[in-house]
């Protein structure tokens, strides 16, 4: 039986030296400075219009540099002719494709054309690999049907299959999981990561799902104004508040231990105390969000999910050290702020050594009659 050759790989090491990016001769963004080995992928992440289409068209060619070389390997890209470019590098862009007449395996079939000779026809090699990179991507099932009748995650899907077809070294991404839904975007982004490892694969590509960017990448872009504010790894990048620099985040905050985002903390005086602990107070705390009552919780150790969730969301956390069983001053400073609510939500249904001492806190509750619900909709 033939062993049928992957569809993509080895990578290329792309290497930016100086590149300048812009248009009709006027710098957007200058001195981008970036190396991306095989097998590496490379999120570009920042606010809208910050420039991050503009450096990849400039790293696909589709802009010419104002200043500075990209590279793949050693070769520079502008120095490569356009069929040779087209065999190193696909391009996946937003923008419109423009079709007459033609079906979806139409449309991935012309990434075949670098591969063809002059007359552009196809072999049954080339059939092959267009029907692979369709069923790589969910798409065979569009192989008849019009390009311009399909709806836009279909179409996004036939694109990146069209790019895949042309089996490149390095893969370029613009938006890849724009118009995708939730199943389709984790699949698309799950096949990159795993071309990249498997296949070696170079992946470049914008995302605008910022946790996504801190799951799928080896590398992060930051792309902020007239410059690159920050080049390194997820771990680096995605520190206590630095998302939230980059965006000026100021109605909320991002989260890097969990990857979400949150809304900012309901304004006012604290109405509602939440005994939490082991994930038991986050749901309460995203429904008092919601409500717009402004809340506290504790006492949560520090390396409880509740902590990480709590502190952004509620007025005030009341929190003592990882293992440790719950102190006075921080259980009386609980409790004193506990009498000024008006209700409590008791999470938790059980207390171990660690957390015995929120037993109190509910006793506190009973004793002043104030309302205790495991529901903040009870209240």
């Amino acid at each position: 039986m033939a062993v049928r050759r992957p569809l993509v790989g080895p990578g290329a090491t792309l290497r930016t030296d100086g590149l300048s990016v812009g248009y009709r001769g006027t710098p957007l963004i200058s001195d981008i400075q970036v190396e991306v080995p095989p097998g590496t992928v490379l999120a570009l992440i920042g606010p809208n219009g910050s420039g991050k289409s503009t450096i990849l068209k400039t790293v696909a060619r589709l802009l010419a540099a104002i200043d500075g070389t990209v590279r793949l390997d050693e070769r520079v890209v502008a120095d490569l002719s356009g069929p040779e470019l087209a065999r190193q590098l696909a391009v996946v862009l937003t923008e419109r494709l423009k079709t007459e007449l033609m079906t979806c395996r139409d449309v991935v079939a012309t990434g075949r054309h670098p591969h063809t000779g002059r007359f552009g026809i196809l072999s049954a090699d080339d059939h092959a690999v267009v029907r692979r990179s369709m069923e790589v991507l969910h798409a065979w099932e569009l192989r008849d049907q019009d390009f311009r009748q399909v709806s836009d995650g279909q179409r996004q899907r036939v694109l990146i299959a069209r790019a895949l077809a042309q089996q490149p070294r390095i893969i370029v991404l613009d938006e890849p999981t724009a118009f995708l839904d939730v199943r389709y975007r984790l699949e698309l982004l799950a096949i990159l990561r795993h071309m990249a490892r498997k296949a070696g694969i170079t992946v470049v590509m914008s995302l605008h799902e910022v946790d996504m960017a801190q799951k799928v990448a080896d590398l992060v872009m930051c792309v902020k104004g007239d410059r690159i504010h920050r080049i390194g790894t997820p771990a680096e990048i995605f520190t206590d508040g630095g998302v939230d620099e980059l965006f000026d985040v100021d109605h909320g905050s991002y989260d890097p231990l969990f990857g979400s985002l949150e809304l900012e903390p309901p304004p006012g005086e604290p109405q509602v105390f939440v005994v939490g602990g082991d994930g038991s107070g986050i749901p309460a705390y995203r429904a008092l969000q919601r409500a717009g009552t402004p809340f506290v919780t504790g006492v949560l150790h520090r390396n409880d999910v509740d902590f990480h969730v709590g502190s952004r969301l509620a007025g005030e956390v009341f929190a003592t050290d990882p293992f440790e069983p719950i102190g006075r001053p921080v259980l009386d400073a609980a409790l004193d702020r506990l009498r000024r609510c008006r209700a409590v939500v008791a999470g938790l249904e059980r207390f171990g050594t660690l957390n015995a001492g929120n037993r109190e806190l509910l006793d506190e509750a009973a004793r002043l009659g104030l309302p205790v619900v495991a529901d903040p909709a009870d209240l």
